[in-house]
């Protein structure tokens, strides 16, 4: 089969998202399928671009700048975008190329348009893999209200739900928005696990054996410290750990709103226990992992949608238990506890949380036993190779 997969993030972009369509092209192509990669490119003007990425055909489409604009700007660029991409493929001869299925990933919401016209055009059937349930997850987080804004956007998600033949949710918790909202999308929805693909540690820039963390049991967090994470609320734990245990530390990797304030906050609190690096290449977050003992994943309480972190996955495959703060409700909260998997917590109760760490510290079982444990998982339920053959059954029906 030859298949679109349309996004906005696509290497070398150094998001989660950017990673998993990677790992997923790739394996579209290993179970013998022709997969092409459609994806916006506001730093280019005239034509199409066309590339090899790892044996991946790359088409970067000229489009509207959508980064480090207002948000207004951004807006009405994302809701011309899909239509001037439209424009240049079928000026390129694109639209006139064969195509058996289209994939394509939310966020962004604004592909609606795009695949229409390729669906239209190939007589073939889509699959939404659908990661960010927005604009819901933005007014529980009080970022937005339930004004003009937010109906107009909830159009815009409405659209893209009735352009889909199967909707792929990231976990069951997500199943209930939509039976909740039975007309929201006619279409098939199911549960598609976000996935990852394994490759050996390589050098990583980051050398936590030659900083102030030094022999310290470590936690790491790697991934966007934003608002949607609010990590704030755990320095609570991380000053009582400061304060009664020097064999434990926290490092945290990458970049967002948050990262300002998380900084600050280690300054005034005089903690020695944190440190907080910038974003590093994916191809180096192995080589991270290999310095550190657990993961770590947060997601604000206030959520109502749920998702399954694409940093927990990668923490499943390369064996590294997990003390998660999550929002109640979240399926992540059973997957961890009944699997053996680290300690689960619904926010941040500090006394509680500290003991959690302390006996994932102490315990042999977290070295022994639940390494072990994280890894059978990983391949059993979070694989791209299970996730292409899901999303092929989807499109071949």
């Amino acid at each position: 089969m030859r298949i679109a997969i349309v996004a906005d993030a696509y290497p070398p972009m150094q998001s989660s998202a950017a990673v998993m369509l990677q790992d997923i092209a790739i394996e579209f192509r290993a179970q013998g399928h022709e997969p092409v990669v459609i994806i916006p490119a506001p730093d280019i003007r005239d034509s199409v671009v066309r590339s090899i990425i790892k044996g991946i055909e790359v088409l970067r489409v000229p489009c509207p700048p959508t980064k480090d604009i207002n948000y207004f700007q951004r807006t009405l660029c994302e809701l011309y975008m899909p239509f001037a991409m439209r424009r240049r493929l079928n000026k390129s001869g694109f639209l006139s190329i064969k195509l058996d299925g289209i994939v394509w990933y939310s966020p962004s919401i604004f592909h609606g348009p795009l695949i229409r016209a390729l669906k239209k055009s190939h007589h073939c059937k889509s699959y939404l893999i659908l990661r960010d349930i927005f604009p819901e997850w933005a007014a529980d987080l009080g970022i937005m209200r339930r004004g003009l804004p937010y109906r107009f956007f909830k159009v815009i998600e409405r659209l893209q739900y009735l352009v889909a033949d199967t909707i792929g949710v990231q976990t069951p918790a997500n199943l209930q928005y939509f039976y909740r909202n039975q007309s929201i999308a006619p279409c098939q929805v199911e549960v598609l696990h976000n996935w990852l693909s394994v490759s050996e540690p390589k050098e990583c820039t980051i050398s936590l054996s030659d900083c102030s963390l030094a022999g310290r049991k470590l936690f790491v967090y790697a991934g966007n410290m934003g608002k949607a994470q609010d990590i704030a609320p755990f320095f609570e734990v991380i000053a009582t750990l400061d304060q009664s245990r020097d064999d434990i530390g926290f490092v945290f990797v990458g970049r967002g709103s948050e990262v300002e304030s998380l900084c600050a906050e280690i300054i005034d609190r005089n903690l020695s226990n944190v440190l907080i690096f910038d974003e590093i290449q994916h191809s180096e977050i192995p080589g991270l992992y290999a310095q550190c003992d657990f993961g770590m994943v947060f997601l604000d309480s206030r959520h109502k949608t749920h998702n399954i972190p694409g940093k927990f996955i990668s923490y499943m495959h390369y064996g590294l238990p997990v003390l998660a703060c999550i929002n109640e409700g979240n399926d992540l909260f059973d997957i961890i506890n009944c699997e053996s998997l680290g300690r689960a917590f619904f926010g941040v109760e500090a006394e509680r949380v500290v003991s959690a760490v302390l006996e994932m510290v102490d315990d042999p079982k977290y070295v022994t036993e639940i390494p072990d444990n994280c890894r059978i998982l990983a391949k059993d339920m979070y694989s791209s190779t299970i996730a292409v053959k899901q999303i092929t059954a989807a499109l071949v029906e």
